[in-house]
């Protein structure tokens, strides 16, 4: 990986991972909005990735599909059984099913990019991107109460019914908080620090593996213990970001159940 390539090329010490990695210098368009570093093309890299293997996987469909076509179906079919469908019904789901394949999609590449080399740094470790997915999901949960009972959704919301009267003094500002307030903060945090967490032990166990060789002594085999563990933790974040992935996708969907629940 890149990691120990630039770990060789300094002056040979221990660099403990720091949050500043987080916040790369920029590359085009500094002190603008528009302002791009290395986390930004990442993210950029990951939304081409999806795009152009959606477009390849579906350009040219056949009733019976190549392996390519059919890898591309079997991730779609897993949003839609067990995720859109499974929570939302069969019409709700096919309703939020663009949605939530975004969500599922976008998360995964941009999760995955933390471990592939080069590039060593997920898309999602900066909270731009949790925090945007996480409030579009706020407002399609809200989108889809009120559409669904415009009179009572805020209602039964805050007033859940069948609680005494003399309760609601205590019941209402805790669903106000939990509902229209924790619930994006948790989605975005959850998320984010995955990410944040992942990214800093594979930089740990890789840099300390460039420390260890670089001694050229006994302790050098230490490394073969800290290589071991970063590919252990490498395959663990894998999991995590198939993991994350479903995860923020499911939430969005429960949320957006809990909307149109016919309660509301």
């Amino acid at each position: 990986m890149n990691l120990l390539v630039q770990t060789a090329n300094d002056d040979g010490g221990f660099h403990a991972p720091s949050i500043l990695e987080f916040f790369p210098p920029a590359l085009l368009f500094e002190g603008t909005p528009f302002e791009i570093n290395r986390i930004m093309i990442i993210r950029f890299i990951a939304v081409i990735a999806v795009v152009l293997i959606f477009w390849l996987g579906t350009r040219n469909m056949r009733m019976v599909p190549g392996r390519f076509q059919s890898i591309v179906e079997m991730g779609l079919d897993f949003v839609r059984v067990s995720v859109a469908e499974d929570l939302l019904g069969r019409k709700d789901g096919k309703r939020f099913l663009p949605l939530l394949t975004t969500i599922f999609f976008m998360v995964l590449f941009m999760n995955l990019t933390g471990i592939i080399p080069f590039l060593n740094i997920a898309g999602t470790s900066v909270i731009g991107v949790p925090l945007v997915l996480a409030i579009i999901a706020y407002v399609v949960f809200i989108y889809a109460g009120i559409k669904k009972s415009p009179a009572n959704f805020f209602k039964n919301a805050l007033f859940p019914p069948g609680v005494p009267l003399f309760l609601y003094i205590i019941v209402t500002p805790i669903e106000f908080v939990s509902t229209f307030i924790l619930r994006p903060i948790t989605l975005t945090l959850r998320l984010l620090m995955n990410m944040v967490v992942g990214h800093l032990l594979l930089v740990l166990f890789f840099s300390a593996t460039s420390f260890f060789l670089l001694m050229f002594n006994w302790y050098s085999l230490f490394s073969v213990g800290t290589i071991a563990f970063g590919l252990a933790f490498t395959l663990f974040e894998i999991l995590v970001a198939v993991l994350q992935a479903y995860v923020f996708t499911l939430l969005t969907a429960v949320y957006v159940q809990l909307a149109v629940a016919e309660e509301h």
